[in-house]
């Protein structure tokens, strides 16, 4: 399996990229992948969502780490990711509470993807907006420019808060998979066009596996976008990318 990642700061950003993305082994068998995107309104939204990334790194680590010693024996993908998030959210609180957070500090949406490669089963859970791609099947998730932003939901009861959640998919086969920020929606002309014939940005990312040989092919994707067709996100962009 090949794993692509990239990350972009919007056209119409200056400061900040307020997106994130992470990538990580849990033990031998499992990935996790998330994408992150704080809200512009709130306050340094950079932050929650960089922290949110390093969190799950954190998570991942230390479940391999224990994995070592005890290896899992679960076969249930949607609980494993429970236990994840259960985890996130415990750090999460933790953080506020140490560094005196305020709700608007802790606003970001979340796409986190969990792929068991030994049983080759594979849950996607979204918290906000996005879009996901299974096997060329796209989903995208608009919630009207109004996010369920995780911060919501911290002091939520867990179990009630996690089992009502609707933006959900399990699968069971990886061909070609994709998760993404609402950037991947915001592609605009920026520049003049050298290219004369036209481009999907959405399909060019999703589906097209030109330089599928190279670990930075979502990144040239992007150049190509700008610098042949002269496109680029307003919005920041964060996205993962799994091909079998």
């Amino acid at each position: 399996m090949k794993i692509y990642s990239a990350l972009q700061i919007g056209e119409y950003h200056t400061n900040h990229c307020e997106d994130y993305v992470f990538v990580g082994d849990i033990g031998s068998d499992k990935i996790l992948c998330a994408v992150m995107d704080g809200c512009t309104m709130a306050t340094d939204s950079y932050f929650v969502s960089t922290l949110v990334g390093k969190i799950l790194r954190k998570i991942a680590k230390e479940r391999g780490y224990q994995e070592l010693y005890q290896p899992d024996t679960a076969n249930n993908i949607d609980i494993y990711l429970k236990s994840v998030v259960a985890s996130l959210f415990n750090e999460l609180n933790l953080a506020k509470e140490q560094l005196m957070l305020e709700r608007n500090e802790l606003l970001t949406t979340l796409i986190i993807m969990l792929f068991d490669r030994k049983t080759e089963q594979g849950i996607v859970l979204v918290i906000g907006d996005g879009l996901v791609s299974i096997n060329g099947r796209v989903t995208e998730f608009d919630q009207d420019n109004k996010p369920d932003y995780l911060g919501f939901h911290l002091q939520d009861n867990f179990d009630v808060w996690y089992d009502s959640q609707p933006q959900k998919i399990v699968f069971t086969t990886l061909q070609d998979v994709s998760i993404a920020t609402d950037g991947i929606f915001m592609f605009a002309p920026v520049k003049k066009a050298v290219a004369v014939d036209k481009i999907n940005p959405i399909d060019f990312l999703l589906v097209d596996k030109e330089n599928a040989d190279s670990k930075e092919m979502l990144s040239l994707k992007l150049k190509k976008l700008e610098h042949l067709y002269g496109l680029k996100p307003t919005d920041d962009f964060a996205m993962v990318r799994l091909i079998a």
